[in-house]
């Protein structure tokens, strides 16, 4: 049986994938006392890896935030996997959003929108987050976006 979150997240049309293995020496996310830290997330779909490019260039504003909000799916995914049961949100505290850009590209608050306002979506109230919107000169295998998350947890 799915609990609330999980339920919120299947209305919006959304299957959670399989949170996706470490890809060097690092785990997916550590919990200490009641805060779990999610590594990093990036594009990662069904079929692979998704949205290579870099914003200012290659990619639009648009396509930034559809990148941001799949590594906000995958950090949901690497929540399930840690806690189990994703009703043990209690909120979440911050995001942290990377994005490969041009030099003169400084929109990148508008890129992690797309991670912020599907947390929202999914959480709810629990999903509204302190953030930073990083601009960066490249991320692994290209990717567009990538996104970190501090939760607060029961």
């Amino acid at each position: 049986m799915s609990g609330e979150i999980e339920a919120r997240i299947e209305r919006l049309g959304i299957t959670l994938p399989q949170a996706a293995a470490p890809a060097a020496n690092y785990v997916p996310f550590v919990q200490s006392g009641n805060q779990l830290f999610i590594s990093g997330q990036i594009p990662m779909g069904p079929d692979g890896l998704e949205h290579q490019g870099r914003l200012g260039a290659d990619y639009t504003v648009e396509q930034g935030q559809a990148a941001a909000k799949l590594c906000a799916i995958n950090l949901i995914a690497q929540a399930k996997a840690a806690l189990g049961d994703l009703d043990r949100i209690v909120r979440l505290v911050k995001i942290v959003g990377f994005v490969n850009s041009t030099a003169d590209f400084t929109d990148q608050p508008k890129v992690v929108n797309g991670a912020s306002d599907f947390m929202v979506e999914a959480l709810g109230d629990k999903g509204r987050h302190a953030r930073s919107a990083v601009g960066v000169a490249n991320l692994p295998f290209g990717v567009a976006v990538e996104v970190e998350a501090i939760f607060e947890v029961a």
